[in-house]
């Protein structure tokens, strides 16, 4: 059974989640406070995060790079009130791998969950028959999903990870935001294709000083390393 965090300080919305997420059979451990999630975090074997921005001791976009620091890379779904973009950018900024602003129905946060665990399950019976890929100065092997550059291992997140595979896998190949959103959401995306230039910094960042990833003026990001050769197909 998949166990999941759920985080939030309101008790009704903490318990009417809770007990929807459970129908799709999820296993679901709840926090009301920072120090809850931080225990619940500690406790270990968590595969997804539901974390509200805003607790009574402790703000969400904080506890998110406190996760990041630990070189946790649990994905972690952030809840943004509706209207609020600044906290939507920092919380990717600080490592969440998605958001949904509140209101919102529970059948979208189930289905928001289930294509997080998707990307993230996409282990061995799926990857297995992959190759792995070899450029000059990143390596990315999808059948323990594992990226890595001259200087050591790279820890990514799962839609960090997936946006790089995307990229990786078509080399050359220009991908616009809202396409790069619609594959690694796998829904309609909305317009906050900001999401997707956060998303590129990030891994910029993490994979420096490798340059992979292009940027083509209003058209959207390619990857630009040359292939070192593959093993496997």
């Amino acid at each position: 059974m998949t166990r999941i965090l759920l985080t939030d300080d309101d008790e009704q919305i903490r318990t009417t989640l809770a007990d929807y997420l459970r129908t799709f059979a999820f296993d679901v451990r709840t926090a009301a406070t920072g120090a809850g999630f931080r225990d619940a975090v500690a406790s270990g074997g968590l595969q997804a995060i539901v974390l509200d921005l805003m607790l009574p001791d402790a703000n969400g976009l904080e506890l998110c790079r406190w996760l990041r620091h630990q070189e946790d890379t649990t994905p972690v779904i952030m809840l943004t009130a509706q209207g609020d973009p600044v906290s939507r950018v920092i919380g990717l900024e600080m490592g969440a791998d998605d958001y949904l602003a509140k209101p919102f129905e529970p059948r979208e946060l189930a289905a928001r969950l289930q294509t997080i665990l998707r990307r993230t399950r996409l282990g061995p019976a799926a990857a297995a028959p992959s190759p792995l890929l070899r450029f000059d100065g990143v390596d990315i092997d999808t059948t323990r999903r594992r990226v890595t550059t001259a200087a050591g291992p790279v820890e990514l997140t799962s839609t960090e990870y997936e946006l790089l595979l995307m990229l990786a896998k078509a080399p050359g190949k220009v991908f616009s935001r809202d396409e790069i959103l619609n594959r690694l959401r796998g829904q309609e995306a909305d317009l906050y294709t900001r999401a997707v230039d956060i998303l590129v910094s990030r891994l910029r960042r993490k994979l420096e000083p490798v340059e992979a990833l292009k940027t083509l003026r209003n058209a959207g990001y390619c990857f630009a390393l040359p292939a070192r050769g593959e093993e496997g197909a």
